[in-house]
């Protein structure tokens, strides 16, 4: 948890939002995903790459690589302020228990409002509670 906050602030301090992290074991890869409005590219990659290299060398966090990448077209939906500002997309998300023996679930994200998310799917409605989230992720336009 101590990483994940010291990136975040970084990061946002840098104009960027963090979205996620991935640690690999053996090589010890350190995989940062990194966003912001206009989306990312390779110059910004660059820029945050250069910055967290001395960075965790000053925090003295082991890692033998470190990857900057963007979120991609299926992007993580992690915090609040996620399901924000994707309303209207369509997304996939897995609950942790089932509602009505289902986990899965591919849906237009209408709402989040005092921690319940409202999905569209079929035409319906559905209220779903922030807490019973396992992963969500928004569904590529192509």
């Amino acid at each position: 948890m101590i990483l994940e906050e010291l990136l975040e602030s970084t990061l946002e301090g840098m104009g960027y939002e963090l979205v996620g992290i991935e640690q690999f074991g053996h090589n010890k890869l350190l995989r940062i995903f990194v966003d912001k409005k206009n989306g990312i590219n390779i110059d910004d990659c660059v820029a945050i790459s250069n910055h967290l290299n001395r960075l965790l060398t000053v925090e003295n966090i082991d890692y033998g690589r470190l990857e900057i990448s963007s979120p991609g077209l299926d992007r993580l939906l992690r915090k609040e302020t996620d399901f924000l500002r994707f309303r209207g997309e369509t997304i996939k998300l897995k609950l942790r228990i089932p509602i009505q023996g289902q986990r899965n679930f591919v849906g237009i994200l209408r709402e989040l409002n005092n921690g319940i998310i409202k999905l569209e799917v079929d035409g319906k409605l559905l209220d779903l509670e922030l807490s019973n989230l396992e992963k969500a992720r928004l569904v590529p336009k192509l």
